[in-house]
């Protein structure tokens, strides 16, 4: 005989999928809709910073988990009781304790600040609810592992919902991509086995230049599962602390090489010691964060690929392997596929890495998307620049962005862009594009013919610069020396056409 009701069977379902659900997609609010039925409030289809604070009370959460509470009570008896139990049963039950027990401790993982004493507790209640004579779990999951996997999850939200900004739907849909590149699609596989083999899975994040990669990348790294240690109560390491970065784009092939895969001493000049690379030093829980990988060299390439399939390098001037044991996360603003046609790009490298792909949206896609995000990052914008004095300078920013700039201005810089012209305003109360919208603009002056040739080659240094982000870049796609770019680009800033 049943010892679920029909009613508590549903029930259960629905907050068993609430709780492994993807957060930032549509699902959530239909888990909490059948979850409480007629009890639902209606709320904001996107969960982000402007519309929703989720350490705030949130009602259907708040009355979903009272009434898991009062349930997991009531079936902790009965199951104790029970002569006899099925799988399924067994497996709702449990999922639901998971759930009970991740919202009961969630305060505690954002407040705990490297301090895990709560573990103790978090293991009492796992033994009163799920250590029950007599019946077995198929799980058999150790509660230390569902530790580190609820700290994960508390992390993996905090990182992608504070600093992913947007209430559009492309910043919602980018906030679901980067947690399933996380915790793939399938939770509790990933809770299973996969938390183990993610770093197995190099990911790539594409994009215009300005749209937050990096963010994006830190989000990912900041998001790794670290396992705890129920002994010495502690996590092995903070997975945010060990973020390699390097910009390919900024450096010489041999400096990349260098950096990535290390050196001995002797092996170019210069090369006065051995020195071990970010492959060699990432912790397994770490990661090596390759931003403009479109620039990087095609024989560089071959070493890199070699090094992602066989998870095994050599530091420059030496035979030896050595094992990269931590995760690979590369970004550009390129087309790739179109990169791998003119020859620039090898196929294989390609598909190595685009199994697990994200892509960020564009500035003007937000705001196609919702005009009123772009009132929603500049308010986020100027607290970050202005701290205290935010609410005095944002009305300020916003009304010389809706009165100076067109309707339909392209933001071609992005995110970037959007914090330099909250700057400029707040600095000099204006801000000329580099693009010039507006009447008197440089487009405007040029169609003219109205501009000197240092003003064209002003703006397009400056172009190029900002599209690139060092002036070593710059001078490499221009065929000049990098001082002659920046003295061009001082040039144009110092003339107002930067």
């Amino acid at each position: 005989m049943p010892v679920f009701s029909a009613s508590e069977r549903r029930f259960l379902a629905a907050t068993a999928n609430l709780g492994y659900c993807n957060p930032f997609l549509p699902d959530r609010i239909e888990w909490e809709r059948a979850a409480l039925g007629k009890e639902y409030v209606e709320g904001e289809p996107v969960w982000s910073v402007s519309v929703a604070d989720p350490d705030a009370d949130l009602p259907n959460i708040i009355r979903i988990y009272e009434k898991l509470g009062a349930l997991i009570e009531s079936l902790h008896g009965r199951l104790s009781a029970a002569s006899h139990l099925n799988g399924e049963e067994l497996a709702a039950y449990e999922d639901s304790v998971h759930s009970l027990l991740y919202q009961k401790y969630y305060q505690s993982f954002r407040e705990a600040e490297g301090h895990w004493l709560f573990y103790k507790q978090f293991l009492a209640d796992w033994n009163r609810y799920l250590v029950l004579p007599g019946k077995r779990f198929q799980t058999e999951l150790r509660p230390a592992h569902v530790f580190a996997c609820f700290r994960q999850i508390q992390r993996a939200f905090h990182f992608i919902f504070y600093n992913i900004i947007g209430s559009s739907m492309p910043a919602a849909r980018l906030r679901a991509s980067i947690w399933q590149s996380v915790f793939t699609h399938d939770m509790r596989r990933y809770r299973r086995t996969l938390y183990q083999k993610m770093s197995d899975f190099p990911t790539l994040i594409t994009g215009p230049s300005g749209t937050g990669k990096e963010l994006v990348a830190r989000a990912i790294a900041g998001s790794r599962y670290v396992p705890f240690d129920a002994d010495k109560l502690e996590f092995a390491e903070r997975p945010g602390e060990t973020f390699f970065a390097i910009n390919v784009a900024a450096l010489s092939p041999a400096l990349i090489e260098s950096e990535l895969f290390g050196h001995r001493r002797g092996s170019f000049t210069g090369a006065i010691g051995d020195r071990k690379g970010w492959f060699e030093t990432c912790p397994p829980q770490g990661t090596v964060f390759l931003d403009e990988l479109g620039e990087m060299e095609v024989l560089l390439q071959v070493k890199l690929l070699r090094a992602i399939e066989t998870r095994r390098f050599s530091a420059v001037g030496d035979t030896a392997l050595r094992d990269f044991r931590g995760k690979l996360i590369a970004a550009t603003n390129r087309d790739l596929r179109a990169e791998i046609g003119r020859g620039h790009f090898r196929e294989d490298l390609y598909y190595r890495l685009c199994a697990d792909l994200i892509r960020t949206p564009s500035l003007q896609e937000q705001i196609e998307a919702s005009p009123a995000v772009l009132r929603e990052l500049t308010l986020f914008m100027v607290r970050r620049v202005a701290g205290d004095e935010a609410a005095s300078c944002v009305d300020e920013v916003h009304q010389w962005i809706a009165t100076k700039l067109p309707d339909n201005y392209p933001w071609p810089g992005n995110y970037r862009e959007l914090e330099q012209c909250v700057r400029n305003v707040i600095i000099r109360g204006s801000y000329q594009p580099v693009t010039g919208s507006g009447e008197g603009g440089f487009w405007e002056d040029f169609r003219a013919g109205r501009l000197k040739a240092e003003e064209v080659l002003a703006y397009y240094s400056a172009l190029v610069y900002r599209h690139c982000g060092s002036y070593e870049e710059a001078a490499r796609r221009m065929g000049v020396d990098r001082r002659t770019v920046k003295a061009w680009v001082e040039k144009g800033a110092a003339n107002g056409r930067e």
